[in-house]
């Protein structure tokens, strides 16, 4: 499990984010001077040069995100403008994408920090230019509502882009569309103009999301361990019954594959944040305010502490809790990470991701005040925040383009580059792992200067 330094702070990471940034500028130089848009959005490295893959084009906004984030950090405004002729260049297809779940990946990452910025006063104020990240932002939440599937007894999801039998783990942190959108005062418009609540449709997401991708440990089937994550559920589209746990890049659906666990932790962490900063009156069809945010809290500490028990000491997972090569790997959970071993691989990106949801989790409940459960998962999102932003994960190398190393993509599908003398993937890095590393690093700086605290939301 990880050894949660009781004693760190955020500001005890002020040399390891300063270093952090110093690096990411010139990896986001190096990949615009070298990338071309025609061969659409790079996903990973080979050899430490980012290419592409064409599943879907899920990982553009977390590239321009990149530069708006740089800016963010450093104020140095060659990133902003990266980041804004990017967004106004190549995003305008991602807003209405109907073909995929991936809306708060692509949008919020680029229009979202946009218009946070301006709101922030980090960005000189336009009225049209922020009417027009408003408009991306309505636009794009509402897109995502549609891809909706209801259940057969009341409520539904936001399908994948398989098809509307699936329900992804991964949607829940993509839920920052429909709630941006919420804020800004929009609608799904449905058959014969019927409002659509985007927060309604929120909200239920998340309760399917808890209830069929999560295990609490009630007995539901041999394999239900609290905190336990399934990648994917599928079900009967005819009359909206459940069928079984599914997983596309995990090893089982009866094990956990960490990256989905953590899109659980810090979709769930960071909409409770949100939720909290909402009236009371909003909440009065969906079973009161304290219902809804206790169900979203009770789910982010759940698979919190199964990520806490079973990651490695130093905060970083392998890809999968169940993967065989572990077996061999002794006693692994006792000791750090070892990216370099020959059995199964680490993925630093669902730790970028796990660690941000610990913080904010961990914030949330001290704000709440619970302050012995909040400094225990604030904590250990440090841990691994410091972990993370020093050797062997923060790429130093001129001629690598990634930023964070040890990532990890397809693992079933054989996707992930392994180099000579290697028999496992290592040593490569990934859009969204480089992305969420900096966001992380945003918010931990944010709070050791005592400076606004990091949200996607309006409040």
């Amino acid at each position: 499990m990880i050894a949660i330094d009781t004693s760190i702070d955020a500001g005890d990471l002020r040399a390891p984010l300063e270093n952090l940034f110093a690096l990411s500028g010139a990896k986001i130089m190096s990949l615009r001077r070298r990338w071309n848009p025609s061969k659409g959005a790079p996903v990973f490295t080979v050899d430490g040069l980012y290419t592409s893959r064409g599943w879907t084009e899920w990982t553009e906004g977390f590239m321009f995100g990149s530069a708006l984030l740089q800016f963010d950090a450093t104020g140095e405004k060659e990133f902003l403008e990266i980041g804004r002729t990017g967004t106004v260049n190549e995003m305008a297809p991602h807003v209405s994408a109907t073909g995929v779940h991936d809306h708060g990946f692509n949008n919020v990452s680029t229009y979202g920090n946009l218009h946070r910025m301006m709101r922030e006063g980090l960005i000189p104020h336009n009225a049209w230019e922020m009417d027009f990240y408003a408009l991306a932002l309505k636009v794009s939440g509402a897109v995502q509502a549609s891809r909706w599937t209801d259940l057969a007894k009341g409520g539904g999801y936001i399908c994948s882009f398989n098809g509307p039998h699936s329900l992804f783990a991964d949607t829940v942190r993509s839920l920052r569309s429909l709630a941006l959108a919420h804020q800004l005062g929009h609608v799904l418009a449905g058959e014969r103009d019927v409002k659509i609540s985007l927060l309604g449709r929120l909200i239920a997401h998340a309760e399917a999301t808890a209830k069929y991708n999560v295990y609490f440990g009630e007995g539901r089937d041999i394999y239900d361990v609290r905190g336990r994550v399934a990648h994917e559920s599928i079900f009967n589209t005819r009359d909206g019954s459940y069928r079984c746990p599914s997983s596309q890049q995990g090893y089982s659906p009866f094990t956990t594959w960490t990256r989905g666990l953590a899109w659980i932790i810090c979709g769930f962490a960071e909409e409770a944040e949100f939720l909290a900063s909402l009236p009371e009156g909003s909440f009065g069809e969906y079973g009161g305010k304290s219902n809804v945010l206790g169900a979203f809290l009770r789910t982010a500490e759940a698979t919190a502490d199964f990520y806490i028990q079973n990651t490695p000491a130093d905060g970083v997972p392998y890809w999968d809790t169940g993967a065989p090569g572990l077996a061999r790997l002794g006693d692994y959970l006792a000791r750090p990470a070892d990216p370099f071993n020959g059995e199964e691989p680490v993925d630093s990106s669902a730790a970028a991701i796990a660690a941000q949801g610990l913080v904010r989790l961990g914030m949330h409940l001290k704000s709440a005040g619970r302050g012995a459960d909040g400094n225990r998962y604030l904590r250990a999102g440090l841990t691994t925040a410091r972990t993370l932003f020093s050797d062997p994960y923060l790429s130093r190398a001129e001629s690598h383009q990634g930023l964070l190393l040890h990532s990890v993509y397809h693992r079933p599908n054989g996707w992930d580059h392994v180099g000579a003398g290697r028999r496992i993937p290592c040593g490569e890095s990934s859009m969204w792992g480089d992305y969420h590393a900096r966001e992380l690093a945003l918010l931990v700086r944010r709070m050791g200067e005592k400076k606004p605290y990091y949200r996607f939301f309006i409040g």
